[in-house]
């Protein structure tokens, strides 16, 4: 069972590790932090988000309470209802075990039930079929595809803009 908590300091020391390459730091973060990945960036981060009224970072803990996952609601658009995640990433040692998909269960739960917001995005590079494949499998669906939007050195990756809507009840 995975809890969602605010992000904190002491959080930096797991997320450094869990960005093992560039091409992975890429993927995350598309560049807009620095590679490679330091406890001083995330530091920066973290009080650029402080001061930021829209945006908020969060981790998700497992039963023992450590860090397993890491992600971003930012952009919040009260008149709009709706707000983006993005910085994603889980523990890698434990991906591909349901982890990804329970954090967003989490976020999503708490951006429509707490935040009464009614719309969340979020982007996903196409060369990263899992991220893409966990994000449908919480119910994001694709809206927007732009071809060979993100330089990565040599290469262009495409871009997947996702939505998932709250359901009426």
């Amino acid at each position: 069972m995975l809890r969602l908590r605010p992000y904190k300091a002491s959080d930096a020391k797991y997320i450094v590790k869990w960005i093992t390459d560039e091409r992975l730091h890429a993927m995350w973060s598309a560049n807009k932090l620095p590679y490679p990945l330091t406890k001083e960036a995330l530091k920066e981060y973290q009080m650029n988000y402080e001061k930021d009224d829209r945006g908020w970072i969060f981790t998700a803990v497992d039963e023992k309470g450590a860090p397993v996952g890491h992600l971003l609601m930012s952009k919040a658009d009260y008149e709009q209802e709706s707000i983006h995640f993005g910085f994603i990433v889980v523990d890698p040692t434990i991906r591909k075990k349901g982890y990804g998909r329970e954090m967003l269960k989490l976020a999503i739960k708490y951006v429509f039930e707490i935040m009464n917001m009614k719309k969340i995005t979020l982007g996903v590079f196409g060369n990263n079929q899992a991220a893409h494949n966990c994000y449908k499998a919480v119910g994001f669906v694709d809206e927007t595809y732009e071809e060979k939007k993100f330089p990565y050195k040599e290469e262009r990756w495409d871009y997947f803009g996702m939505a998932i809507y709250k359901q009426n009840e």
